[in-house]
């Protein structure tokens, strides 16, 4: 009998693309700090024998190109995390535009590959996200949260579980775009990863796994690099980023792989999604069938 999938992926970023460093009294002289954690998450991949993806700042691609290299050359999806990790909705249309061109070209030409996966800083979106996204070549996002609404970070805007067409999510989005919603506890309606691990626990991730799995639900899950390392104290920036950061979190990377799921590139769930990367056709579906979100 075959396993169910999943995705763990890696938003690849420092410690200081961080929203709550950038916005510190304090700073630290170790710009690359979580550097030493694509190591560790590399390693956990490996021995696993399970393939990710890093969702990469483009910045990075010109700053530590030998380490995005290791990334592609181990078989890993590489996408786009935006160039500088600005959020979207803070910009105007051409700086959007200007993030997220100029991370696929950088990160494309570093790894080789085509980059055709974006996931937006803070799951931020900006106006006419998807359209956005199209324009600039890639076939699908993993920016939607479909939680709760956590007052001062996300949610309550989404109600897709499941990868599906954009245009599901929203009306008027490519038909050509899929996204792939980030795993969500069912009923509880919390996130599973990045943060909520830390406060949570893995047994909670796990326990999340399980049940969307038996609702046939690939679980899509996340990580830093920053969270695998043992942090700089820095003034101003909030107690929650420093909880259960460094030795636990490995530990807890290496639980989720160890789970009885076939671990494969968010761009593998996309991919299954019908019509996604192909030219734009109006086949006469409904969004609002699936849950669209008005414009």
């Amino acid at each position: 009998m075959s396993q169910p999938q999943a995705a763990l992926s890696v938003d690849f970023e420092f410690f200081a693309h961080l929203p709550a460093y950038r916005g510190a009294r304090g700073t630290t002289d170790r710009p690359a700090v979580g550097l030493g954690g694509v190591t560790s998450l590399l390693d956990a991949f490996d021995d696993a024998e399970a393939t990710g993806t890093f969702f990469t700042v483009g910045e990075i691609a010109d700053s530590h190109p030998r380490v995005l290299e290791r990334v592609a050359d181990a078989g890993h999806e590489v996408g786009s995390h935006t160039q500088t990790h600005r959020h979207l909705s803070e910009l105007d249309a051409d700086d959007r535009r200007t993030e997220l061109a100029r991370s696929k070209e950088r990160l494309e030409a570093v790894t080789g590959e085509p980059v055709t996966g974006f996931r937006a800083p803070s799951f931020d979106l900006g106006p006419d996200h998807f359209r956005t996204l199209a324009d600039a070549g890639y076939d699908y996002d993993s920016s939607v949260v479909p939680c709760r609404s956590i007052p001062g970070w996300y949610g309550g805007e989404f109600d897709a579980e499941r990868p599906t067409r954009a245009s599901a999510v929203e009306r008027g989005a490519p038909e050509t775009l899929a996204e792939v919603p980030v795993a969500v506890m069912p009923r509880l309606g919390l996130p599973l990863t990045g943060t909520w691990v830390r406060f949570f626990g893995v047994e909670y991730t796990i326990l999340g796994m399980r049940l969307l799995a038996r609702r046939g639900v690939p679980p899509v899950l996340y990580v830093h690099p920053w969270e695998l390392v043992d942090l700089p104290a820095v003034d101003g920036v909030p107690k929650r980023v420093y909880v259960r950061t460094g030795a636990y979190m490995r530990r807890a990377v290496r639980r989720i792989l160890s789970q009885p799921f076939e671990f494969v590139a968010v761009g593998d769930l996309a991919e299954a999604v019908d019509g996604v990367g192909s030219p734009e056709v109006v086949d006469g579906t409904d969004p609002s069938a699936a849950g669209a979100r008005s414009e």
